[in-house]
């Protein structure tokens, strides 16, 4: 079962409320760490597992809000927000906030726990894209720092021979590297080697800079 690789966090500051929502997700097999503030919650340390967190909108000191806006500056843990007193400017906030749901108290427990089902797909999600970029970035940190220049050149469209130039290198040694780049990037194609580039935000030049004159 893989809800035991997961975790559900609970931050509120009614106790009432944490134990109701604690019982319910244990009951429904999720692994929960319950917390009575947004502080307590972003001073623990957190396992490295997929995650995602039922917060309260309204607490003394730390927002929800400003829970969320510093959980998402180093981490990806998909929110979902609970609040007693919503108004349609927080909601929109959370939504624009990246929040898989924003629900009312008192919470319905069907509708709760489709939202969580909803947050730990996105976050499998998230983990999943994150682990790819890190590897792709470990292959171009393979690269030279020469591969490095001339690899956006080629994700721009660049001939061979205009990236020569542009490098002041001949063509023959364009190919060459190109070659090694290809192989180190473990891309099959030349459009994959696109793709991998766009995925680097790496910086590309516009064709309309070059010419074949």
């Amino acid at each position: 079962m893989e809800s035991a690789s997961e975790i559900v966090y609970v931050v509120d500051d009614d106790r009432r409320v944490r134990e109701a929502l604690s019982v319910l997700l244990r009951a429904n097999g999720r692994n929960v760490h319950a917390f009575n503030s947004g502080r307590e919650f972003l001073d623990t340390l957190r396992q490295d597992v997929v995650s995602c967190l039922i917060l309260d909108l309204r607490m003394p000191g730390m927002s929800g809000l400003e829970v969320q806006k510093l959980v998402g500056t180093d981490s990806r843990i998909p929110v979902i927000f609970i609040t007693g007193m919503g108004d349609v400017p927080s909601t929109v906030l959370a939504m624009k906030g990246g929040a898989v749901d924003f629900l009312t108290k008192p919470v319905d427990e069907d509708a709760l726990m489709r939202a969580v089902e909803a947050a730990l797909a996105r976050a499998h999600v998230l983990r999943k894209e994150a682990e790819d970029t890190a590897a792709l970035r470990a292959l171009y940190e393979s690269l030279t720092p020469r591969e490095r220049e001339l690899l956006p050149l080629l994700a721009s469209g660049l001939l061979n021979k205009q990236a020569a130039s542009v490098l002041g290198i001949t063509e023959y040694t364009v190919q060459v590297h190109r070659g090694h780049i290809m192989r180190k990037m473990q891309a099959a194609s030349f459009a994959t080697l696109v793709r991998q580039a766009s995925k680097l935000q790496l910086e590309t030049l516009p064709m309309a800079t070059f010419s074949e004159g």
